[in-house]
């Protein structure tokens, strides 16, 4: 039977009405506690969402941003070695068509580096995003953050080397798997904090060679220009694996949280009948 009011969802009351227009919800499975007044704001759901899905693409892009970066390590110290060339012993092989090759193709890598950082941030913020509001779910005393910030942290100038950890730390910990008794289990941050560290680095380091290879303009130079930003591509695909790793590694603590389903100080669920542990 449909809703009598709004005609679309099942009715559930006595009097005809779905939980919509009745203002009824369900309880909240096994002690989750439903979101306080603080640094939530508005828009946090009662329910966590599994992350999974997301975490999977994050980790498939994050692969692309690591072959990309591996194609533009290639690319760029191939060409390096042909200025290195007309250094050391005056080879003019990069003003043929070698050179042009090489230049072709160092171009197209940069592109492909370009692309595939956009796609992997636009996945991986709305990962972040869902994992911050699973967060508040499971426990809203520890956010230092609203969930806006999981998105808006990330394009604040300055702030956005602090901000986004600030609410990567409040997602740690209240995604932090219960002990069977009911009680908290201390889970080491060391992939949170290699990640956060090892994307700071790669940025600056990116941003200083960047520069350093658009100022380039004698052989000495580019060949000292080219041989950083090699480096940089090493560091960010460092930075990808780490960040590999803490994707899934939250991923499987909320996973974990989920099925648990207590919130903090609440007793541990009864086994189901027939199920020993």
């Amino acid at each position: 039977m449909l809703c009598t009011r709004c005609r679309i969802r099942t009715a559930v009351t006595d009097d005809g009405l779905c939980t919509f227009c009745s203002g009824t919800r369900p309880p909240l499975p096994a002690g989750l506690m439903a979101p306080v007044p603080g640094p939530g704001g508005w828009g946090v759901g009662t329910w966590p969402r599994s992350p999974v899905g997301l975490a999977r693409a994050v980790t498939a892009l994050l692969g692309v941003v690591i072959a990309a970066d591996l194609f533009a390590i290639g690319t760029g110290l191939h060409m390096r070695g042909l200025w290195q060339g007309l250094v050391t012993d005056g080879s003019m092989d990069i003003y043929g068509r070698d050179g042009d090759t090489a230049e072709t193709l160092y171009g197209v890598a940069a592109l492909s580096q370009g692309v595939a950082l956009l796609a992997t941030a636009v996945v991986f913020i709305v990962w972040f995003h869902r994992t911050r509001r699973n967060a508040e779910v499971f426990d809203p005393s520890v956010q230092r953050m609203g969930p806006g910030w999981a998105v808006g942290g990330w394009f604040v100038p300055i702030a956005n080397f602090w901000f986004p950890y600030r609410v990567a730390s409040g997602v740690w910990e209240a995604s932090a798997q219960t002990r069977a008794d009911g009680g908290w289990r201390e889970v080491p941050r060391t992939p949170l904090n290699l990640w956060w560290a090892a994307w700071v680095a790669s940025l600056l380091f990116t941003r200083a060679t960047g520069r350093l290879w658009e100022r380039a303009e004698d052989p000495e130079a580019i060949v000292q220009a080219a041989g950083l930003v090699a480096a940089s591509d090493a560091l960010d695909i460092v930075a990808a694996v780490l960040a590999v790793l803490y994707v899934r590694a939250v991923t499987r603590m909320q996973v974990e949280r989920a099925l648990r389903g207590q919130a903090p100080d609440a007793p541990a669920p009864s086994p189901a009948p027939g199920v020993h542990r």
